[in-house]
């Protein structure tokens, strides 16, 4: 089968891939002896608890923790690994917030200020048109663009690139709207769903917990305002993705929280589709006091995660976050996702990322099969999947040399 169909709630899982999990875990004797109940659970289809996070964080086998989640992830996906053909387009950097981490942001009197009207927007989208099937669109808290703004901007999108599925808003955009335009959350989603969008990248949760947003991000929706705008899209039949900033100055148990608060909306809903947990970049960003994650701690955090949320199908390791060496290795620490092609993106690399920008999918194929899987295209919403498979490239023809 090189080519298949999923819904959007088991987007592309396998759907007895709990029943997949004990030949998977093997003899329990084969795990270390602190892991082994929480090996155990695993090969059960038990719920990890906060405690068992704990647990993961703290033990000294980083191998056999990623050992562990990619045995779910191989049940959940055999050896495949998903990417898409995608380019971000940030319509504004102008921002009536100003987020301590954020390298983003400008005023709207800043020289570097800019925001893209909906022609603009369209011109420079037109140039990647051709070579992909979505945009991938957040910005500021522009202070002059309400609901019909975006409405306007959808539209015409959607008129003129049929064929590109728009990606858009986090919970703070989607509240920022709301208030300008004095209607409901469900309403704002409602409208501009009507219009065009299609989902919701999940950018934006942080750390749910209102003490450390108060210091990160302060004047962002709250935690529950996260969740409450990511339950009113699922409710809606808006798929949406959910993520987790992390390496700032939250505590191990809070992450934990983050992602069962997550796991817990989605029992309800199914509607979050991926999970993309990333670290803080700190160049050129002002939040001295945070705490900066190694490489060692994103490849945990990444397993973890997968271990910890059942409930929610896939877990993207963040390239243009990560970066490709690190991204790769995380197709193996319970990863399955490395996002797409990109081609532009100006959020994460004012931060400091350095990932390169010039991904076509032929590199993205040779980035997952380096590390031991399938590169397999998928669409926006995980409802189509097909296997990549690269051109052959014919060999070069070599003159023969003059015999002198």
């Amino acid at each position: 089968m090189s080519a298949w169909e999923s819904s959007t709630q088991d987007a592309g899982s396998n759907i007895d891939w709990k029943e997949n999990l004990p030949s998977l875990v093997g003899d329990l004797s084969s795990w270390s002896e602190h892991i082994q109940p929480i090996a155990e659970k695993v090969a059960n289809g038990q719920r990890l608890t906060l405690s068992d996070g704990l647990l993961l964080y703290a033990h000294p086998n980083l191998s056999e923790v990623g050992r562990l989640s990619n045995c779910v992830r191989t049940a959940r996906f055999d050896s495949y690994a998903f990417f898409n053909s995608n380019v971000h387009v940030n319509q504004t950097n102008v921002c009536v917030l100003a987020c301590k981490f954020c390298a983003f942001r400008r005023s709207k009197r800043a020289s570097d200020a800019y925001s893209l009207d909906v022609e603009a927007y369209l011109e420079d989208l037109a140039q990647y048109a051709d070579f992909v099937d979505e945009v991938h669109s957040v910005g500021g808290l522009h202070p002059d663009w309400d609901v019909d703004h975006y409405e306007s901007l959808f539209k015409a999108s959607r008129q003129r690139f049929p064929h590109i599925a728009i990606k858009a808003l986090t919970a703070v955009e989607i509240k920022h709207l709301s208030q300008l335009s004095n209607i409901s959350f469900k309403e704002t989603l409602q409208r501009l769903k009507d219009a065009g969008l299609g989902s919701l990248p999940g950018g934006g949760a942080e750390i749910l917990d209102d003490g450390v947003r108060a210091v990160i991000c302060n004047g962002k929706e709250s935690s529950s305002e996260y969740l409450e705008i990511h339950r009113t899209a699922h409710e809606l039949s808006i798929p949406t993705n959910c993520t987790m900033l992390f390496g700032t100055i939250e505590t191990l148990e809070q992450r934990l929280m983050h992602m069962i608060q997550l796991r817990e909306l989605n029992d309800d809903t199914h509607g979050f589709q991926c999970f993309v947990p990333y670290p803080y970049l700190p160049d050129h960003s002002r939040l001295p006091e945070a705490q900066l994650a190694t490489g060692s701690e994103i490849l945990r955090t990444i397993a973890i995660s997968r271990l910890m949320l059942d409930s929610i199908p896939h877990i993207k390791a963040y390239r243009m976050n990560i970066g490709d060496e690190l991204a790769e290795l995380a197709l193996q620490y319970g990863a399955d996702d490395i996002d797409g092609t990109v081609q532009k993106e100006s959020i994460m690399h004012l931060a400091g990322s350095t990932t390169p920008l010039d991904h076509d999918r032929i590199r993205l194929a040779r980035l997952i099969s380096d590390a031991g899987c399938i590169p397999v295209q998928r669409n926006t919403t995980y409802e189509k999947f097909e296997i990549f498979v690269p051109p052959v490239v014919k060999p070069r023809v070599k003159l023969k040399m003059a015999n002198l």
